[in-house]
């Protein structure tokens, strides 16, 4: 699948790609790795797809990489077990992001891992009948890979939603891959990294961070010479989602950071050693907001051709799942330090000129009911829906070298709009006629010429749905 696209999301609607790992390869393109949304009730699902682009504008979204039909292990409770972090005896702020949790995601968090621990403790007694391996291994998810190249040959480090760990092999750097060995470790979420003199280390883990140096054959390694606690919920404000970066002589430690009370931001600490320490350093973008139901979040920055950017997700259709990839350009200042950057509809492009028109489903932030979801009546891809009373739509950004003079909007239901600029009032738009039918609307608006965050506030709506907004 071929698409050229700079705004926000930047691939297809259909592809969620959250989890986004972007590396620079010999051919010269980008390469970005991630799990796959694709279930309606969890996170990711049994296959991985690369993305791919030469100029950071025409992207591909490659056939299937990776599956979980392809790990041999699964569905062995014979196996040994590697647990990752002890979800009976949380710490402090393990409990505190746990209390945080909607119920019926922690009832089901709750009951899978009353499951697991079953299955581990029945493998123990007895073996399982190949049937029932085929079970295990349906039910099994692919969580977050990473990729690495070295000496001609392509390494994807992946888990399971069993916690367990391993590598898989291939000649290309979108796969397929196979040949997949399992790692002496549990957990999740692993990151790989090579420096600059040859040395290659994997990390891995939840709460608290795990790493180690790679044997030369990159898929094994000492388990006897693992550095624990590399960093940590209570230091660094870590709870998932390793990735590895150097610039100059600094080691970058990108992850989850959960800092604001939950894992939706990206942050960082920095070290002069592979393996720690590291110190805490900030925040480089927060996707709170996306959705209501906004979770998590978990990426990686890359250069590409000079510029840095910061890769992440964001969730939509009113639930913590259907993540989509997102692209931000960043700076990384003489001192060392990423500035936090917002998240925006424009992404890597320009801001949005006068006759463009803006799509429902590009809103960088939502505050209220509604969210995005899927259009099945009136032949858009997507829409923003469930608006409420009160509800706000934010767009990052709009620029004009002449005065703002007018609004379009493409929407349904009754209501009132009224269309901020920087914050500061520049029109409103009544919205009228039959409830169930799409209509286009526009207004005068007043605003002098510039660069503006278009903020649309939604009154007395009733079954408002909303499209595409344009600005003349």
């Amino acid at each position: 699948m071929e698409y050229k696209n700079k705004r926000n999301p930047i691939l297809p609607l259909r592809y969620h790609v959250p989890d986004g790992e972007a590396h620079m390869m010999p051919d010269g393109k980008l390469y970005i790795y991630g799990s796959y949304d694709a279930l309606d009730t969890t996170y990711c699902s049994q296959e991985y797809h690369v993305v791919s682009t030469e100029d950071m504008e025409h992207w591909t979204v490659h056939d299937a990489s990776f599956r979980v039909q392809n790990v041999p292990w699964l569905g062995d409770p014979q196996v040994k077990h590697y647990p990752g972090i002890d979800w009976e005896h949380p710490t402090l702020f393990l409990q505190k992001m746990i209390d945080a949790m909607p119920e019926d995601v922690k009832a089901a968090a709750i009951e899978a891992r009353k499951a697991e621990k079953e299955k581990i403790e029945k493998g123990k007694s007895e073996k399982q009948t190949s049937d029932n391996a085929g079970q295990d291994v349906r039910r099994e998810l692919l969580f977050a890979p990473d990729c690495i190249y070295r000496d001609g040959r392509y390494y994807l480090y992946f888990c399971m939603s069993d916690e367990s760990e391993g590598v898989a092999v291939s000649d290309s750097p979108e796969g397929p891959f196979a040949e997949p060995v399992r790692f002496p470790c549990g957990g999740i979420d692993p990151a790989v990294f090579v420096d600059d003199d040859g040395q290659a280390y994997y990390y891995w883990g939840q709460v608290f961070a795990h790493g180690v140096k790679l044997n030369p054959d990159m898929v094994s390694f000492d388990e006897n010479t693992v550095v624990d606690n590399i960093v940590t919920e209570e230091n660094h404000c870590f709870h998932e989602g390793s990735s590895m970066r150097k610039i100059g002589d600094t080691y970058y430690y990108v992850y989850a950071d959960m800092e604001r009370g939950k894992p939706t931001s990206l942050g960082y600490a920095t070290g002069k050693n592979p393996l720690g320490p590291f110190t805490y350093r900030g925040i480089i973008i927060d996707n709170d907001g996306c959705d209501h139901q906004s979770w998590n979040n978990h990426g990686s920055i890359e250069c590409v051709d000079g510029q840095w950017y910061v890769f992440y997700h964001r969730c939509s259709r009113g639930t913590q799942q259907f993540r989509r990839l997102c692209i931000e350009k960043i700076r990384v200042n003489p001192d060392g330090t990423i500035d936090e950057v917002e998240m925006t509809s424009q992404g890597i492009g320009d801001p949005f000129a006068p006759g463009e028109k803006i799509m429902g489903y590009q809103a960088c932030r939502l505050n209220g009911s509604c969210y995005i979801d899927i259009d099945r009546e009136y032949g858009y891809e997507e829409k923003l829906t469930n608006i409420c009373d009160g509800d706000e739509a934010v767009f990052r950004y709009v620029r004009s070298e002449m005065p703002w003079k007018e609004i379009e909007l493409c929407c349904t239901g009754r209501g009132v709009v009224s269309v901020f600029l920087n914050g500061e009032k520049a029109g409103k738009i009544h919205v009228s006629g039959e409830k169930r039918s799409i209509r286009i609307m526009r207004a005068p608006i007043a605003m002098d010429n510039g660069e503006y965050e278009l903020m649309l506030r939604f009154e007395k709506s009733e079954e408002m749905e909303l499209m595409a907004v344009t600005l003349f």
